[in-house]
């Protein structure tokens, strides 16, 4: 059974940081390149960023600069780091793992940027 499980969300004031990790299960997680998605409210799920097997990134614009992703193989974890919070990051974040044949999502973890 394939479960990726987040954690790391809450409250943080604009300009704070806030680590979120996701823990995989039940897949060959160094095959598979894992993403941080986001959905905030009323709007559509987005990219925030992407890390390959190999370790190659990528991030959104929105995020470049402030966000940062990793991976550790031996762990089956990725992480996103994100600092200077501002409250337009405020969405469900969630876990993703995809190959070119199957994709997998998390529950989501809660992110919310206010004073």
């Amino acid at each position: 059974q394939v479960q990726l499980v987040e954690s790391g969300g809450g409250l943080v004031q604009p300009g704070g940081s806030l680590r979120l990790s996701c823990a995989a299960s039940g897949i060959m997680f160094s095959f598979y390149t894992m993403g941080w998605y986001r959905q905030g409210p009323g709007k559509q799920r987005e990219l925030v960023a992407t890390i390959t097997s190999g370790g190659v990134t990528n991030y959104a614009d929105s995020v470049k600069g402030r966000f940062t992703v990793s991976r550790d193989n031996a762990k089956n974890t990725v992480s996103l780091q994100m600092n200077s919070l501002k409250p337009e990051d405020t969405a469900v974040y969630y876990c993703n793992a995809y190959s070119r044949t199957l994709q997998y999502w998390g529950q989501g973890t809660q992110v919310t940027v206010s004073s």
